[in-house]
């Protein structure tokens, strides 16, 4: 196949722990053409829909790990695949993107995650789509509601909808200090939405990285334990991985959400869960691959690949 990443800068890869990394060494090995681009270097030109890409080459090399031949603008639906691998920030860009990646399937593009369903997916409200598994919820831009939550539960996280790697998570104990502060500034004075949640004790076992790739589930998490004084478990956080087999309630909210999601055209997906309780379903680019696979030698990548090469048969059927 031919494989179009649309990526970060690959010199900003951290190469030992990048999951599309790991995701372009498995693809090479299968003796797939990789490509590279920007989410800049997409175009719509002429009715079609491009991409300034470049023939990408792994060298073997830690430092040097790439080698990028010349670039020319190509259509899209010339790929076997597409994979948006962008990094948030979920901004109007990254909207434009999905909207011509869209606008690319409509042109024989096979685009994964599917745009569509990238953009309808807000990471942090989707939760909302199965009351069953989370914790007590807010969402709102008024002050008055975050309080009167507060006031209700004692101990609550207060979080901006457009965060990530832990960015903007704060929590407020039941002597509310700073909780007026913390809605100000987050939520812009009312200009911003943001979320309220219940706060879960068991974030001290880890925030969990639960993988669905295909509609099927990795049958290992990896448990994000923040370090001390954090209730931020994120790797940037600098929170400390941990890989361990699914519970029993990650596998039950693994196996409920897994074959939904596929079905709406997300191949990988990235639950978070704490303790018993969902908190973030995340569709842009999720991580934690290859923390999973060196410790516990379990092939993501591999079942990644594997999902991605029948998805494209099927489509091409």
């Amino acid at each position: 196949m031919r494989i179009l990443f649309i990526t970060d800068p690959l010199e900003t890869f951290k190469t030992y722990k990048d999951s599309t990394y790991a995701m372009m060494v498995e693809a090479a090995g299968r003796g797939h053409s990789l490509y590279f681009c920007l989410q800049s270097e997409l175009s719509l030109n002429g009715g079609a829909v491009e991409a300034f890409a470049r023939p990408l080459h792994l060298t073997g090399d830690s430092g040097q790990w790439f080698r990028l031949d010349a670039a020319a603008a190509t259509p899209l639906q010339q790929f076997d695949a597409v994979l948006m691998r962008k990094d948030p920030p979920f901004d109007m860009e990254y909207v434009t993107s999905t909207w011509l990646l869209e606008l690319a399937e409509t042109q024989g593009a096979n685009v994964f995650n599917r745009p569509q369903a990238i953009r309808d997916h807000s990471e942090k409200i989707a939760i909302a789509q199965y009351p069953q598994f989370i914790t007590p919820t807010l969402v709102t831009r008024d002050a008055k509601r975050i309080r009167a939550f507060h006031a209700e539960h004692g101990d609550i996280i207060v979080k901006p909808l457009d965060g990530m790697g832990g960015m903007g998570v704060f929590r407020v104990g039941r002597d509310g200090m700073n909780l007026g502060a913390i809605v100000e500034t987050l939520g812009d004075d009312g200009a911003r939405t943001l979320m309220a949640q219940r706060y879960i004790p068991e974030i001290k076992d880890g925030d969990k990285r639960i993988l669905l790739i295909g509609g099927e589930p990795v049958p290992y998490s990896l448990a994000r334990v923040p370090q001390a004084g954090e209730v931020r478990g994120n790797l940037a956080a600098g929170g400390t991985g941990r890989a361990q087999p699914l519970s029993a309630r990650d596998r039950e909210i693994a196996e409920t959400l897994a074959p939904q999601l596929w079905q709406r055209g997300l191949l990988l997906v990235g639950l978070d869960v704490i303790g018993d309780y969902l908190t973030e379903v995340n569709v842009t680019s999720p991580t934690c691959f290859q923390e999973i696979m060196q410790q516990t030698g379990f092939p993501v990548a591999g079942m990644f690949v594997d999902a991605l090469e029948r998805a494209v048969a099927a489509r091409q059927r």
